[in-house]
């Protein structure tokens, strides 16, 4: 019997990268120190400034935890370090510390799911935020006196028990689905920018029926939207030191965490599973997607679906967090503000598009709020034209502008699309099998591609012979 010679197993690339794991425990331990014991002294006047400084120092070290080469337990103690311990505690001190954390979450959940669309699909759709209005509205009338208000039964005053907000999630998630499938319909057979003033168009028409509709009381929104209630988690938040007040943001904390990481894993499911390397095919090339057997109208839609699913779950996180909503909530700057996450973090990539939803996030709630309350203390009697609140826009979009300048892949880019930005800096696209130019020298000899083997076992014709 003949035993078949074996190919030995490709070898892994080895991590020439330098062991950073000291380096990563101790820059963690000094901004978590830094941001713990100055948060009183930078709590007012000028010295306000250094709070986002502190803070984004600190979101820096979980940024390096996920980039830098280091031991498991390192980048382990970090993660446990700023989730469990540093950010509760800011929370409790500052409840504006765990509004924006949640915020920066959900904005990271909607920057994900867009991202399917977007960077994978590469289906331009600017009516996003119209799938997180379906989740937000949905417990927003049924978990609220609005429902009380359309039914006329005083038994719902206070609107449905608040313990099916477990129900309203999965109810979101079903109906932001359908409702993506609805709105990719007509419209996914366009493309490019007829696809993203269509979908512009279908996600302002959702804001306008917000703005008119009785069930959602138009213009003037739906307040008292309710929370679930979980006493065993408002016992522990109590017990950790937490003022009763706090008790929602305390779990809605805890919520937005759980459900981020079921996001991310799904992402990464996706990213790497048969559907995901199809949405990648379809963004390349869609002829030849097509060509190969993908069918184009089901994997859009299946796109467009898995997209709207993530905003419909946070819709509802987010109605439960502001406990108020209305149409404004919804318009079409937040659907261009979610799409800038995902450009500016770096398109197709998660960590990438999760990092630009907490930047933009901390730029408009955090650093830019600070600057002109501390502007304003300093100097009363300063023109309001000057607020940089007001230049929100203006400072984004030039941050935007310069990226694409200098940095047109995003601030966190995957290996693919940082190879197609920078194409025309290594002198083309790389050579593939059938190139001439694919040719190592060996001593006297050449040797050839294996596209080319054949020439060289046999490089006269007949004729020549």
């Amino acid at each position: 019997m003949t035993t078949l010679p074996m190919s030995p197993a490709p070898l892994r690339p080895r991590d020439l990268r330098p062991d950073r794991t000291w380096a990563l425990v101790g820059y963690s331990a000094l901004t978590a120190a830094l941001l713990i014991f100055l948060r009183d002294v930078i709590a007012d006047g000028p010295l306000r400034l250094l709070q986002p400084v502190l803070f984004g120092a600190f979101l820096l070290s979980l940024l390096f935890a996920y980039q830098w080469r280091a031991a498991a337990w390192a980048k382990t103690l970090v993660y446990a370090l700023g989730i469990v311990f540093v950010l509760p505690f800011m929370g409790r001190a500052n409840t504006s510390y765990f509004d924006l954390v949640i915020q920066m979450m959900i904005f990271a959940a909607l920057a994900l799911g867009l991202n399917i669309v977007v960077g994978l699909a590469g289906l331009l759709d600017l009516g996003y935020i119209a799938f997180f209005a379906v989740g937000a509205y949905l417990w927003g009338v049924f978990g609220s006196p609005q429902y009380g208000d359309i039914t006329g039964n005083a038994a719902f005053a206070a609107g449905v028990n608040p313990a099916l907000f477990w129900l309203f999630i999965p109810l979101a998630v079903a109906a932001a689905a359908f409702v993506g499938i609805l709105i990719g319909l007509p419209v996914l057979k366009l493309k490019g920018d007829y696809l993203a003033i269509v979908t512009l168009g279908l996600g302002e028409v959702i804001r306008i029926f917000a703005n008119n509709l009785e069930v959602t009381n138009g213009p003037q929104g739906i307040d008292g939207i309710e929370s679930a209630p979980v006493p065993w988690l408002n016992t522990l938040a109590g017990n950790l030191g937490f003022a009763e007040d706090q008790y929602r943001l305390f779990f809605l904390y805890i919520l937005v965490l759980f459900v981020i990481g079921i996001v991310i894993l799904v992402n990464y499911r996706l990213d790497r599973s048969k559907l995901g390397r199809s949405w990648i095919a379809i963004r390349e090339d869609e002829v030849a997607a097509q060509a190969m057997g993908v069918p184009l109208l089901r994997t859009k839609l299946l796109a467009f679906a898995s997209g709207a699913s993530f905003a419909g779950a946070m819709g509802v996180i987010f109605a439960a967090k502001q406990a108020f909503i209305d149409p404004k909530s919804f318009d079409y700057f937040q659907s261009i503000g979610v799409l800038s996450m995902v450009i500016l973090g770096g398109m197709g990539n998660i960590p990438g598009v999760m990092l630009g939803a907490v930047v933009v996030t901390m730029l408009n709630l955090m650093v830019l709020p600070t600057l002109s309350e501390v502007l304003q203390g300093s100097f009363p009697n300063i023109n309001q034209n000057l607020d940089p609140s007001k230049y929100q826009r203006l400072i984004f979009g030039l941050v935007l502008v310069f990226m694409m300048l200098y940095r047109p892949e995003g601030l966190l880019p995957s290996e693919r699309r940082k190879a197609e930005m920078h194409e025309h800096e290594h002198g083309g696209p790389a050579p593939d099998s059938l190139s001439a130019d694919n040719r190592l020298q060996e001593g006297d000899g050449t040797a050839y591609s294996p596209g080319l083997s054949t020439i060289k076992e046999n490089e006269r014709t007949g004729s020549e012979r």
